[in-house]
């Protein structure tokens, strides 16, 4: 949902943004020159010189594409801005650089820049915007040696401290509902959880445990943002949650499982998924519910994926639960030393697991050790949430 609200809130800026400076550009170098000042109408200069403008422009639009295309919206607008800057800073001075009294104020589009920037949210934007359009104004009028840009560089320092207010708020605002939609989200968790667990007490602490294993070893691999963490971590707690529709003679069974049992017991990661669909701040993570069952040769379940068409959180947490699984007791066995769980891990390099991630996994595995020693086995287990909001 939010990289959704990104993209749209890009598109608009876009279009908006593109409006602003073609339709500013024609009033006041063609339809409307003398309006400000006494001038003839056309761009000042060589006009092939700000046609480089437009065609950063169309540039733009295709890089912006394949930007939404590889899930990046949020670097879209900062590229933008960098190109704006890049090239409209240098084409200004070079154009007014004999008429420097020509040169009296700026695009107003640098005005919609500092007063839509509370929209994104985002402080680093804001400064890059607010500075950048700032010390823009302040080259040029050093290297054009001209005191008219005095105003409009006051003027975008002011709109920078009411925009600077603005966005202020927004994220506090933004930050209270964040908190209580998680606070939310982390009671139906537990409440989930703990009825699953009713069910089958032998897992008891088991989806928290995968979780943060499951969240140390996505960390080392370091390709997700905090959002992804924070959807990637529910969906640990939630990935056996396919399990409430598996019946107790099965899921408790003390001895081996017949082929049809089996058949039923590997339903639950695709009953689990569906269950869970539609949850917001899961559904971006639902791949981990339904395929952390799956193997890298392409042996596992549901769909017998193979290699990296299994989707990578899905490869991560299945590592975290075979991990705790070989390390915590069940109905049917006890639970194996940590060196062995170690030692079958590594040896399912490429088998069972990606073998980039089972490297990554020896890096992190003295973090898991050290959660595995500390964590309160014998003690009724309480949810801790992993992930700042």
């Amino acid at each position: 949902m939010i990289q959704h609200e990104e993209k749209r809130t890009v598109k608009w800026f876009l279009l908006i943004s593109y409006i602003i400076l073609i339709g500013y550009d024609v009033f006041y170098y063609y339809i409307a020159p003398g309006t400000i000042v006494d001038s003839e109408p056309g761009f000042p200069g060589n006009p092939w010189v700000w046609g480089l403008i437009y065609l950063v422009l169309l540039i733009f639009i295709p890089v912006a594409y394949y930007l939404s295309k590889k899930k990046k919206d949020y670097l879209i607008k900062y590229v933008f801005i960098l190109s704006y800057l890049s090239i409209t800073t240098p084409i200004g001075i070079f154009s007014y650089i004999r008429n420097a009294e020509l040169y009296s104020s700026g695009n107003i589009v640098e005005v919609f820049f500092i007063l839509s920037l509370p929209i994104f949210l985002s402080t680093s934007f804001f400064w890059l915007v607010s500075i950048g359009v700032t010390v823009k104004y302040i080259i040029t009028a050093i290297i054009l040696n001209t005191s008219f840009l005095i105003m409009p560089i006051i003027l975008m320092i002011i709109l920078s401290g009411m925009s600077f207010f603005l966005l202020v708020r927004f994220q506090g605002y933004v930050r209270a509902v964040s908190n209580l939609y998680d606070k939310q989200l982390e009671g139906i968790v537990k409440g989930v959880i703990a009825t699953l667990e009713l069910k089958d007490p032998y897992t008891r602490g088991h989806s928290e445990r995968v979780a943060k294993y499951a969240l140390i070893l996505a960390n080392e691999v370091g390709k997700f943002t905090k959002e992804e963490q924070k959807s990637f971590y529910y969906a640990c707690l939630l990935h056996d949650i396919g399990k409430v529709n598996i019946p107790d003679t099965i899921l408790m069974k003390p001895g081996r499982l017949t082929n049809e049992e089996f058949e039923i017991i590997k339903s639950h990661p695709v009953v689990g998924a569906e269950a869970v669909k539609n949850v917001e701040g899961i559904s971006n993570s639902i791949d981990v519910i339904r395929y952390h069952h799956e193997r890298w040769d392409g042996k596992g379940y549901p769909e017998q994926l193979k290699g990296e068409e299994i989707p990578l959180l899905a490869r991560v947490s299945t590592i975290a639960d075979a991990f705790d699984a070989m390390t915590s007791s069940r109905s049917y066995r006890e639970a194996m030393p940590v060196e062995e769980a170690y030692k079958r891990i590594i040896e399912g390099k490429g088998t069972q697991f990606d073998p980039v991630l089972v490297e990554k996994f020896k890096n992190v595995y003295p973090a898991w050790i050290k959660f595995h020693k500390n964590y309160p086995w014998t003690e009724k287990w309480e949810l801790q949430r992993e992930v700042d909001s």
